[in-house]
């Protein structure tokens, strides 16, 4: 072969991936020819709503958040607070939508293509047995930086017959910035949201109670972008002492005998991972397991760190609460090298999303 066949035979083999690759989104059938003419018009009534979005491109930002935070609900405290405290400085007066993870979307440019922030979070502190509970601030260091552009018109030239390929990102970050404002005033789950607010609740048994809310999400149709809302219920703990749940939710006839082996394991099972609030003091905690002791047994270090003191007597002569159910375990909250243990009675199930997964 010589070398000026070889030249022609690589320029032609280019020419053609380009002329591939360049009309990839660009290739459109022939438009279906009477298209509606034959049947009846009529109006149907559907749980769908038209759309508009503008012509403006949106921008992309990767999100660094140190020490790294595990909880949705935390990183989302930590970006409004930032949002608070430098929207309308160093942000440029725009208002963001976070997905609670690593990305931000921005209507406009940022006034910066790479910035980091210091937020400091405003958290509670201070052990359950404490006489003195404190408030410490605890700082995180926020990255934001610039990653692309999602543009929208690949999303109008879609819905206008024009692109074959679904702009599949541009429908998700548009799925983002309509989730961002009820994802603030309601619970979220998933494309769900929930709240009392949103309709009656009812009692389901066993110690939980159903909520409404409603499901939205972005749908490209044949008459354009379509928000699609339907009505949504989940099953969420009832607001009620510890004690009271564990007797709904196992039948227990009476909750002042010890618990076996098994009838523990059954309630460290389903305890853990609820979050409650203490009827005496503004504190709330997650569960993470069960004392191996029942309550009566129980005593920890006072803060002079040389007297003991039983966790019944404490509560007496600290809060003037007598304790009933001193034969129940005592939930366990902290750390494994640092718990916090706490009488059932007087802890309340914050109002939560019910995890089968849990029982």
């Amino acid at each position: 072969m010589t070398a000026d066949v070889s030249k022609n035979l690589t320029l032609a083999e280019t020419s053609t991936k380009t002329l591939v690759a360049s009309s990839s989104k660009a290739r459109v059938p022939p438009r279906r020819p009477g298209f509606g003419t034959t049947g009846k018009n009529c109006i149907v009534k559907a749980n769908h709503f038209l759309v508009k979005v503008a012509e403006n491109d949106l921008h992309h930002y990767d999100v660094t958040i140190r020490p790294e935070v595990t909880s949705k609900l935390k990183t989302r405290d930590v970006m409004s607070l930032l949002v608070e405290q430098y929207g309308a400085s160093l942000l440029g007066g725009r208002k963001p939508a976070y997905d609670g993870r690593k990305s931000l979307y921005t209507a406009g440019p940022l006034p910066f293509e790479s910035k980091e922030f210091i937020v400091n979070l405003l958290q509670k502190d201070g052990n359950a047995g404490s006489s003195k509970p404190t408030r410490k601030e605890q700082p995180f260091k926020v990255a934001i930086k610039f990653a692309a552009k999602v543009y929208v018109h690949h999303l109008h030239q879609f819905l206008r017959g024009r692109q074959l390929d679904v702009p599949q990102e541009t429908i998700q970050v548009l799925d983002i910035v309509l989730r961002t404002p009820p994802s603030k005033a309601y619970i979220a789950v998933g494309r769900s949201f929930f709240s009392t607010s949103l309709g009656q609740t009812g009692e389901l048994g066993d110690g939980l109670e159903y909520w409404r809310g409603y499901y939205q999400s972005l749908r490209p149709t044949q008459m354009g972008l379509s928000l699609n809302i339907d009505v949504s219920a989940r099953a969420f703990y009832e607001p009620i002492l510890v004690t009271d749940f564990i007797a709904k939710h196992f039948n227990f006839r009476e909750t002042s005998r010890p618990l076996s082996d098994h009838d523990r394991a059954k309630v460290k099972k389903a305890l853990k991972g609820i979050k409650v609030e203490l009827t005496h003091r503004t504190r709330s905690f997650k569960i993470t397991g069960l004392s191996v002791e029942p309550l009566s047994k129980l005593s920890f270090t006072l803060d002079d760190k040389r007297s003991q003191m039983s966790v019944v007597q404490y509560f007496l002569e600290k809060y003037n609460i007598r304790l009933k159910y001193t034969s129940l375990p005592a939930i366990q909250s902290g750390s494994e090298s640092k718990p916090v243990f706490l009488p059932m009675e007087v802890c309340i199930c914050i109002e939560q999303i019910y995890w089968l997964l849990l029982v």
